[in-house]
């Protein structure tokens, strides 16, 4: 089943009662994500199950100058 949620203010839709780690494919290093403006430490991705209307914000490190 699937869910409604917002992923960076862009409504998205998801497979409901996953983790954060089970639904982003994201880069092991370099991310940042915070659920409803709270910040969620890697190690919890695992065990952060995401609902429908949660608001995810994910920041990605840039480099350059």
């Amino acid at each position: 089943m699937l869910m409604k949620l917002l992923v960076n203010n862009k409504e998205t839709e998801l497979t409901q009662g996953h983790t954060i780690a089970q639904q982003l494919e994201l880069p092991k290093q370099g991310v940042a994500i915070a659920l409803h403006n709270r910040m969620v430490p890697r190690a919890e991705w695992e065990n952060t199950v995401l609902n429908e209307g949660d608001s995810l914000v994910i920041i990605k490190a840039a480099c350059g100058g």
